[in-house]
């Protein structure tokens, strides 16, 4: 009898301590840093004509700080740094394509009753400032305009505090390429559309301060 006990005893504080655990992952932590790297895909109507870049290009780097207001929402300040060069049979080029932005944060997971406790869905869009700079000797057609992002993160908690996180969104430019002549004078020049998709961590720099 005391045998069973303490294997009923032993059970229940092993299910006790598991639902406890995944209590913990659907905390929301109030600050958090991300740091993501990926590939990126510019589109072709934002180059001069017969000039268009590679479909996957390497690398994209994204930096930024995250603060929640709620559980549900806060904003994001993040920079992120693209390089992309010319496709087979384009004009030659490599560019420098930065931007940053200022975004609204939204976390829908508690909404989602399906999703595992380690899971959660974070929306993201905003305004920002692009800049582009081709290299070499095409350095005079560097570009500076407005955008707007938006995108989609899905997190995996790994403990507490960090999780990993895949990020698809697309950086929308607001301006379009002024008129080249002859066209071959605005080649390394671009203020197009950029898709980027990468995987990255996010790690909380506050700990827990929106436990349900």
């Amino acid at each position: 009898m005391q045998q069973y006990l303490k294997q009923y005893l032993l059970f229940f504080t092993v299910i006790f301590m598991t639902l406890n655990s995944n209590a913990q992952f659907k905390d929301t932590s109030k600050w958090k840093a991300l740091f993501a790297l990926g590939f990126n895909y510019p589109v072709a109507n934002g180059f001069i004509t017969d000039a268009y870049a590679q479909k996957i290009n390497f690398p994209t780097v994204n930096l930024g700080v995250q603060h929640m207001f709620k559980s549900t929402y806060g904003v994001k300040l993040d920079y992120g740094f693209n390089r992309f060069k010319s496709g087979e049979n384009s004009l030659e080029f490599k560019i420098n394509y930065s931007r940053i932005n200022a975004q609204f944060v939204f976390d829908p997971s508690q909404y989602i009753g399906f999703l595992p406790s380690r899971l959660r869905t974070v929306f993201h869009a905003g305004p920002g400032l692009s800049f582009t700079k081709p290299l070499g000797s095409l350095g005079d057609n560097k570009q500076a305009f407005m955008n707007v992002l938006g995108g989609m993160e899905l997190h995996f908690a790994i403990n507490e505090k960090v999780s990993i996180y895949g990020d698809l969104s697309y950086i929308y430019g607001l301006t379009k390429l002024k008129t080249y002549d002859p066209v071959l004078n605005g080649l390394g020049a671009f203020n197009g559309n950029v898709l980027n998709a990468t995987i990255g961590i996010a790690v909380s720099l506050s700990g827990c301060q929106f436990c349900d």
